[in-house]
C-alpha cells in the first residue's frame, strides 16, 4: 500500500553525478541524445517562424545552456519551440529580424516580471482533467508533426523508421546503459552510409550554422511606436512560453516523483529568453518532446544533460556538421514517434477509466485535447479546458444548493444549505414561498457560506420583496467571513434599504 505521507524520491544532484562515472554517463549520452533530436525541430521551427534556421539553432543553444543554470525544473529542455515561433512569425514576416529579437528580448524582460508577481502559483488552478488533457494533446501533436516525412518519400523511409521503433523497444529490455535512441541513431545513420541508401536527412532541412553566436543588440528604434509593434507579441510569447514551461515541469515533477521551482523555473525562462535574443535567437521555452526523451527514454535527472545537450548541440552543429547532416531523418521521425507513444497518457482512455471518471472530468480532458490539437496552441487549449472545467465545476456546486421550509406558527423558517455564489445565487429568489409565509419570515444561513457580491444582491432581494408584502424577515446563522461581506455590500449592491 502506498504511503500518501511520504516523502518524494530525492533525485541525485550535480557533485553526486559528477563523482558516479555511471550517473554521469547516463546524463552525457542523455545530452548528445537530445542535442541530436534538437537539429532538425529547430531547423523546422526557424522555418515556421520566417528566419534562418541558424536562429533557431542559436536560440536552442543559448536556451538550453542558460536554463541549466537558471531553471527550475532539473533535467527539463528548453529550446526553440513551434508554439513560440508560430506567436512571433508575423513579427519576422512584417517587420524583420531585428523587430523579432527585439519582441524576444521584451518577451523575456515579461517573463521575469510574472514571475516575480508570483504567476507559478497560478498552476494550482489547473486542474488534474485539463493536466492530462495537455499532455495527451502534445503526444498527438508530436506524433502528427511526424507524418510529413514518412509522405511521399523513398520506400526505404520505413524500413529505416521501422528498425529504429524495434531498437528502441527491444534494447532496454537487454541494457539500459546506453540510450537507446542513440544507438538506433549511430546503427541505422552508419546502415545508410554503408549501403548507400537514399533517404532524406537532417541536411536537408537547412543550412547549419558555420560560427558561433555573437552578441548583438537589435537594430530597432527606441520609441513609443516600436514598443506598439512588438509588445502585444511579447506578451503573447511570454505566456505561451511560460504555460507550456510550467505544466511541462510540472509533468516531469509527476514523472520523477520530485519537486521543482515554478518561480525559478519563470525567472529562468524569461532570463533564458532575454539572452537568446540578445545572441541572434529566436526565443523558446521548455520542450516537451526533448525533455521526455532526456527524462523517460535516457533516464536523465540533472542540470548535467541540460547543459550538455546545448554544449552538443554547438559541437555537433559546428565541428560536426557533415556528419549529422547525413542522419536520416526517418531515425528521428522513429524516435519521436516513441516518444509521443510513451508521452500518452493511455490510463486516462481505459473502459475501466472512464466508468469510475466523472462526465465532466472526460468531458473537460476532451475538450482540452480537441483544442489544443484543432489551434496547435497550447495556451489556447488549456485556456478553454480550465473556462470548461470552472464552468462545470460551478454547475455541479451550484445543483447541490437547497432550501429547505418549515412552518412553526407564525414563523416560517427557511435552512439554506450549500456555497451560495453567482451560479446558485441567481435563482435563489424563487426559493421562498412569499405569499403563503405567515408574517416572520427567518432565513438560517448556518449551513451555507456567502462568496461574492451577486449572493448579497440576491439576499436583498428577497428582503425586499418580504418587506414588500408587510412581513418582518431575518438573516441568522451567518458565519464570519459572510457577515462581515454581507454587513458590507448589504444594500449596496441593488440600492435596497
Amino acid at each position: 500500500m502506498t504511503d500518501v505521507f511520504a516523502r518524494p524520491r530525492p533525485e541525485p544532484t550535480v557533485l553526486q553525478a559528477l563523482r558516479s562515472p555511471r550517473l554521469l554517463t547516463r546524463e552525457t549520452l542523455a545530452g548528445l541524445v537530445v542535442a541530436i533530436a534538437l537539429i532538425p525541430e529547430a531547423i523546422a521551427f526557424s522555418i515556421i517562424a520566417g528566419v534562418d534556421p541558424r536562429l533557431g539553432l542559436f536560440s536552442s543553444f543559448v536556451m538550453a545552456v542558460a536554463i541549466s543554470f537558471l531553471g527550475g525544473r532539473p533535467a527539463m529542455i528548453s529550446a526553440a519551440t513551434g508554439a513560440i515561433a508560430l506567436v512571433i512569425a508575423p513579427v519576422a514576416r512584417e517587420h524583420g529580424v531585428d523587430y523579432l529579437l527585439a519582441t524576444v528580448i521584451l518577451g523575456g524582460l515579461i517573463q521575469v516580471v510574472l514571475g516575480l508577481l508570483g504567476v507559478a502559483k497560478l498552476m494550482r488552478f489547473i486542474p488534474r482533467s485539463v493536466m492530462v488533457g495537455f499532455v495527451n494533446a502534445l503526444a498527438i501533436l508530436i506524433f502528427t508533426a511526424q507524418v510529413p516525412q514518412l509522405i511521399g518519400v523513398p520506400w526505404a523511409v520505413y524500413p529505416i523508421a521501422a528498425a529504429g521503433l524495434a531498437i528502441m523497444y527491444l534494447l532496454p529490455r537487454l541494457t539500459t546503459v546506453v540510450p537507446a535512441p542513440l544507438v538506433a541513431i549511430v546503427l541505422l545513420t552508419g546502415a545508410a552510409v554503408v549501403f548507400g541508401i537514399s533517404v532524406p536527412t537532417v541536411g536537408d532541412q537547412g543550412a547549419l550554422p558555420e560560427s558561433l553566436p555573437a552578441l548583438l543588440i537589435p537594430n530597432v528604434p527606441l520609441s513609443w511606436e516600436t514598443l506598439g509593434i512588438i509588445f502585444p507579441f511579447a506578451v503573447a510569447m511570454a505566456i505561451v512560453g511560460l504555460l507550456e514551461s510550467l505544466m511541462t515541469a510540472a509533468l516531469v515533477d509527476e514523472i520523477t516523483d520530485t519537486p521543482s521551482s515554478k518561480t525559478r523555473e519563470s525567472l529562468g525562462q524569461g532570463a533564458a529568453n532575454v539572452l537568446s535574443g540578445l545572441f541572434g535567437g529566436m526565443g523558446g521555452c521548455a520542450m516537451i518532446g526533448q525533455t521526455m526523451i532526456n527524462v523517460k527514454a535516457s533516464g536523465a535527472r540533472t542540470r548535467i544533460s541540460t547543459f550538455l545537450a546545448g554544449v552538443f548541440l554547438l559541437i555537433l552543429v559546428l565541428a560536426f556538421g557533415d556528419v549529422v547532416a547525413i542522419i536520416p531523418m526517418a531515425v528521428l521521425v522513429a524516435v519521436m514517434i516513441v516518444v509521443s507513444i510513451a508521452t500518452f497518457d493511455w490510463h486516462s482512455i481505459r473502459p475501466a477509466t472512464l466508468r469510475r471518471m466523472p462526465l465532466s472530468e472526460t468531458a473537460v480532458m476532451i475538450v482540452t485535447v480537441a483544442v489544443t490539437v484543432w489551434t496547435h496552441n497550447l495556451a489556447i487549449g488549456v485556456g478553454v479546458g480550465v473556462v470548461a472545467a470552472a464552468v462545470l465545476f460551478a454547475r455541479r456546486v451550484a445543483s447541490v444548493t437547497v432550501v429547505h421550509r418549515t412552518v412553526e406558527g407564525d414563523l416560517a423558517r427557511y435552512r439554506v444549505e450549500g456555497e451560495l455564489f453567482f451560479a446558485s445565487s441567481n435563482d435563489l429568489t424563487t426559493k421562498f414561498a412569499y405569499h403563503l409565509d405567515p408574517a416572520r419570515v427567518e432565513i438560517d444561513l448556518s449551513g451555507s457560506h456567502v462568496w461574492d457580491a451577486s449572493t448579497v444582491a440576491a439576499l436583498d432581494a428577497v428582503q425586499t420583496k418580504y418587506v414588500h408584502l408587510g412581513k418582518q424577515v431575518e438573516i441568522t446563522g451567518m458565519n464570519a467571513h459572510t457577515a462581515r461581506l454581507h454587513g458590507r455590500l448589504s444594500g449596496g449592491v441593488t440600492g435596497a434599504h
